[in-house]
Formats: structure tokens, C-alpha cells, sequence
């Protein structure tokens, strides 16, 4: 029996004022508790998307779902949707707006009618899980890039969401801020947190993701599960996107007899692991 999306798009169109179509007849879903990575070039639709996912933007035709329900439009209802469903965008600074790293992350909870000892619990618990906890009074203005980008993140967490949304959380890490943040991310996995995300990188994203979704010029040019080698060879020169570099040097190997199995790793350390 197929479950209903925990966030879906049904023949959403979205243009903005000046008259460029952002996305045309997009339809959608997002499993809930899987990984999910949008791909697509600049101006594809990824950040569109996103903006009417959390509420930010009301779609010109069409309807948003949450568990099923069709997103209402009023103070309340957007309220609660951006409870469950967290953005963060891929620049920090159009999010940042507090004096200091805690006062940011606090500003949601506190917003949330709860009570003084559990606010703080949630501020210190998304401090900690970003590694800010040593910044966490430092002004957010002297943050450098990475460190805003993680604040951003602990703002979200802070509101304990069922949705996390990220539109280029990797862009402008160093590889080590980048493991952390993929280690994060698997953590609200195993907690059965939704996550989506956006990104150019294909080898992370066929390292890393349960589903893939491409968008071309506002429309859904495909979704399949990561690990559909046959798909993405099919699929993916046609759409002006590389393929995986796991693949490539795969089937060079296999070709040669130098790896076992007939299908391609996911990862690097999954390759490595299967050399004969």
C-alpha cells in the first residue's frame, strides 16, 4: 500500500511577478522519513520549490499538501506548517537577523508558547549538534561563512521539524564541515526526520541520497530511487547532467575484471571496499 507524501506538489504552476515561470505543472512527493536530493541547473526551480514547500510563496495554480492536507494560506495555518517544515537557504545572511548566535537559534522555541527550561533545552541541543556550542555568544555578524550556514541549521533544529529543507547546504564548506554536517544529517535520519536538499554535486548525491529528482526549467524531468543504476544511464546524459563518478570508473573496472558484482557502488569507500 503506498503511503501518502508527508509534503507534495500537485500540478503546481509558479510565476513570479515579472513574469518568469518558475515551475510549470510540477507534481511531487516527498516519502516521508527518506533521504531526498533535488538536482537541476541555476534557475531550474530547487529554490522555488522550497520557498512554496515551507509557505513563503503561494503557488499560481495548483495545491501544496502536508500529510495529505491541502496548505491553508492564513497566519494560523502557516504558523504550524513552518513548525513542521524547516528551511534553511543557501545564503545564511537572509536568515541571520539576531545579535548573537543563541539569541538566533532561541528566537523560534520562544515563539512557540514553551516554557523557559524547554526553550533552552532545544537552543543547547541544536547548538551542540551544529558544534557551536563554544560561539554560541559571539555576534553573528563576525561568523564566517561556514559557521553561519551552521547557525542557520541549529536555528531550524531548534523547532524540532518533521521536514528539514536545505537548498546547498554543502556549498562553501571545507570537506571537513561538509562531514559534519552529512553526519548531522544522518542522524535526524535515523530519527525518522524528512530531509531534502538541494545540490549540484551528483557524487554526493548518489553517495548520500535514498531518491533523486531532477527539475528542468520548472518541471520534474525525473524521480527515481538512487541506486536505479539503469535509469540514471539511461536518463541522465540526455539531461545535461554527468553521471556519477562511481559509475564511471565502476564499469572501467568492471570492464577490466578488477571488481566483483554487476552493480555500481554507491560511494568511494563503497568501491574501494569492493576492489578485487
Amino acid at each position: 500500500m503506498q503511503m501518502t507524501p508527508v509534503l507534495e506538489v500537485k500540478n503546481v504552476d509558479f510565476s513570479y511577478p515579472d513574469g518568469t515561470r518558475a515551475l510549470q505543472s510540477l507534481s511531487l512527493g516527498f516519502a516521508r522519513a527518506r533521504r531526498t536530493v533535488l538536482l537541476g541547473r541555476n534557475g531550474a526551480g530547487k529554490s522555488t520549490l522550497f520557498a512554496l514547500l515551507n509557505g513563503l510563496e503561494r503557488p499560481g495554480r495548483g495545491e501544496v499538501c502536508f500529510d495529505g492536507v491541502p496548505v491553508a494560506y492564513d497566519r494560523g495555518s502557516l504558523r504550524q506548517l513552518r513548525r513542521r517544515v524547516g528551511v534553511v537557504f543557501q545564503d545564511p545572511d537572509s536568515q541571520l537577523f539576531s545579535a548573537s548566535i543563541r539569541e538566533d537559534v532561541s528566537f523560534g522555541p520562544m515563539n512557540l508558547n514553551l516554557s523557559r527550561e524547554e526553550v533552552g533545552l532545544r537552543v543547547e541541543a541544536a547548538l551542540a549538534a551544529v558544534n557551536l556550542t563554544a560561539l554560541a555568544e559571539r555576534p553573528t555578524h563576525a561568523l564566517s561563512f561556514g559557521e553561519k550556514k551552521r547557525a542557520c541549521i541549529a536555528g531550524v533544529l531548534a523547532m524540532e521539524p518533521e521536514v528539514l529543507i536545505l537548498d546547498e547546504p554543502n556549498a562553501g564548506l571545507d570537506p571537513p564541515m561538509t562531514a559534519e554536517l552529512l553526519s548531522l544529517l544522518d542522524t535526524l535520519h535515523r530519527r525518522r526526520v524528512t530531509v531534502i536538499l538541494a545540490t549540484h554535486d551528483v557524487d554526493f548525491a548518489f553517495a548520500w541520497a535514498d531518491d533523486i529528482c531532477v527539475l528542468q526549467e520548472g518541471a520534474l524531468a525525473f524521480h527515481g530511487v538512487a541506486d536505479d543504476y539503469e535509469a540514471v544511464g539511461r536518463s541522465f546524459p540526455g539531461l545535461g547532467l554527468e553521471r556519477p563518478w562511481v559509475h564511471e570508473v565502476f564499469e572501467e573496472l568492471q570492464r577490466k575484471g578488477n571488481i566483483a558484482g554487476d552493480r555500481p557502488p554507491r560511494s568511494r569507500a563503497e568501491l574501494l571496499a569492493r576492489l578485487r
